[in-house]
């Protein structure tokens, strides 16, 4: 269950408390829970590495046979896990340096999963600066749901309409397409004109991990076996990055507007919310399950974040923030139940005569 009672409506302006991200980045400080982890991701990097070749290994020993199917099931996690590492190394958790980030972030990202690590940086530290913001969020522009009934208009033609008509779970349906969309990014990101950096570089890498990828399966496997094997690869990828965001702040106040009301404390505390700490979710998770801590100290390792969360916790409660925590579970549930919402609205708005005998 939830320790405090989040706001129950968005755009809800400057929140009430006494605390300040100077002061709680002190503690922070002072605890050591920003220095570098090197050890702990050397560790990481190298069981990562190796489960990635033993998985390709298997892949290649398995050969044409409907057993890879299963050999997809684990590449999907493997591959997420991959990018994951990725994802740290974009916050600069693993090095004081940013080039040292960079390598490794552009080695996990464009070579070996086939995801622009130089769209993603950008993209994800927009998302950071104004998380659960209606109009600046990226995360939030570019789902196929949609997190408020004014945005209904956004959503035209007969299947985007259907989504979010029944988007409580349709939701979970569209996130298989994550993977595809995360491929696709570095493509289109160069296209607008948005890869600043090492634009033919990434575009070079990103081609050649496509043509290796379906050369590789087309080798190895028939036709047939190997569109399944994509499509198993790729939907369970998807599915997986999409289930790790999601609990983060979907169901969680939003807001809308050029001024932006809440300082960085208070932006990141009330839009973010935890998953029960153990050392599963922690793992599944890649240390996202500790979003409140994360999203306050992004550069904070992974490996830190377990040792942040009672300080965290207990600052924000004796300084009256909430403090968003429960069940992986109950998180789903609440994101389903605020889409739900949402769909409700937009049917309510569509037809007046519905709206108007629910209020008699």
């Amino acid at each position: 269950m939830t320790d405090v009672e989040r706001p129950a409506a968005a755009n809800s302006g400057t929140l009430s408390h006494t605390g300040s991200f100077e002061e709680i980045s002190k503690l922070v400080r002072d605890a050591g829970l920003m220095d570098v982890r090197p050890g702990y991701y050397t560790y990481k990097i190298t069981v990562n590495a190796l489960l990635l070749i033993g998985s390709w290994a298997l892949f290649v020993v398995v050969g044409d046979s409907w057993w890879q199917m299963a050999v997809a099931v684990l590449l999907a996690f493997v591959t997420t896990q991959t990018d994951l590492i990725g994802h740290d190394a974009g916050h600069r958790q693993l090095f004081r340096t940013k080039r040292g980030n960079e390598v490794v972030g552009y080695i996990h990202g464009n070579v070996l999963s086939g995801v622009s690590f130089g769209w993603w940086v950008g993209h994800h530290t927009q998302h950071h600066n104004y998380p659960n913001h209606l109009s600046k969020d990226p995360d939030i522009l570019r789902r196929q749901v949609i997190f408020t009934a004014k945005h209904r208009d956004r959503r035209t033609g007969a299947l985007a309409r259907f989504i979010v008509r029944h988007q409580a779970w349709m939701f979970y349906i569209t996130i298989m397409m994550e993977g595809l969309r995360l491929h696709l990014s570095g493509f289109i990101a160069a296209r607008r004109g948005a890869l600043k950096r090492y634009k033919k570089t990434e575009l070079t890498v990103l081609t050649l991990h496509l043509a290796v990828y379906l050369v590789a399966v087309f080798w190895v496997m028939s036709p047939v076996k190997g569109v399944l094997f994509i499509l198993i690869h790729q939907a369970l990828f998807g599915l997986y990055m999409g289930l790790l965001f999601a609990p983060n702040h979907k169901g969680l106040p939003v807001r809308d507007g050029d001024k932006e009301e809440w300082d960085w404390l208070t932006r990141q505390v009330v839009t973010s919310r935890n998953l029960m700490p153990n050392r599963i979710t922690h793992f599944l998770y890649g240390g996202l399950n500790y979003q409140i801590e994360h999203h306050l100290f992004p550069s904070m390792p992974r490996s830190n974040l377990r040792r942040a969360h009672p300080l965290v916790k207990d600052y924000c409660l004796r300084n009256g923030l909430p403090y968003v925590e429960c069940t992986m579970l109950k998180s789903y549930l609440e994101v389903s139940d605020y889409l739900a919402e949402v769909s409700e609205d937009v049917r309510r708005l569509e037809n007046p005569r519905v709206a108007a005998q629910g209020a008699q």
